[in-house]
């Protein structure tokens, strides 16, 4: 008679296996993936910012009065080189806004779209200079200097009041945040951009204030 198995004889059991069958794959228990969730956030989050952009449409101080709420309560610091954005689509027109920044003495820059996993470059920019087309709908400095921003204005698809910030996907900002230490960063969007929870991971750039036709929220805190 064969001697009947000990667990001394058995294989060790396959740890990824073994997680595996833990982890539910289909099913109201399912574990859904970061890459997931953010995708059907940017879904929502586009339709909300589509919807807030239209709602303003015909309201021509909107831009105006978001530069001079900036300017009161989230001033950049004197002498600060500012990087903006050019907006594309439904992002928040900070057009004026830059134009008022000029106009007290800051130098300003602009993105340029490098290639994919790249952090960003920034080009110094006057108002008024040529923009050519860049990558993914993007407008960008056709020349001028390499310059690092001290401050820059960031778009965004969502937020949440811990500074989780929903971006397109491409990385850019999180990869151009963590190599400019030190530099200031402010979040730029319709207050209808907000989400409870922006879905997010270890590399995913926080800010630590946002700005809104509402107001500047200090992330992690109350309104400023």
């Amino acid at each position: 008679m064969a001697a009947p198995h000990s667990s001394d004889s058995l294989p060790p059991p396959d740890a990824a296996g073994v997680q595996a069958a833990a982890t539910p794959t289909s099913g109201p228990n399912r574990v859904v993936p970061l890459a997931e969730r953010k995708a059907a956030a940017r879904r929502a989050a586009l339709a909300r910012r589509q919807a807030a952009a239209e709602a303003v449409a015909g309201d021509p101080g909107f831009a105006e009065r978001f530069a001079a709420l900036v300017l009161e309560q989230a001033p950049p610091p004197r002498g600060a080189l500012v990087a903006g954005f050019w907006p594309m689509g439904a992002e928040i027109d900070i057009r004026p806004l830059l134009r008022a920044l000029e106009a007290r003495g800051h130098a300003l820059a602009l993105p340029v779209t490098p290639r994919r996993g790249m952090p960003l470059l920034f080009r110094r920019w006057r108002w008024g200079e040529p923009l050519g087309h860049g990558p993914l709908g993007t407008r960008q400095p056709e020349a001028g200097e390499a310059v690092r921003p001290d401050f820059l204005l960031v778009p965004l698809l969502a937020f949440d009041r811990a500074g989780r910030r929903l971006g397109y996907g491409g990385g850019y900002y999180d990869r151009t945040l963590a190599a400019l230490p030190g530099a200031e960063a402010l979040g730029c969007a319709y207050a209808a951009q907000e989400m409870d929870e922006v879905p997010a991971g270890p590399e995913d750039a926080r800010l630590p204030r946002v700005a809104t036709e509402k107001g500047v929220l200090v992330c992690g805190g109350a309104s400023a």
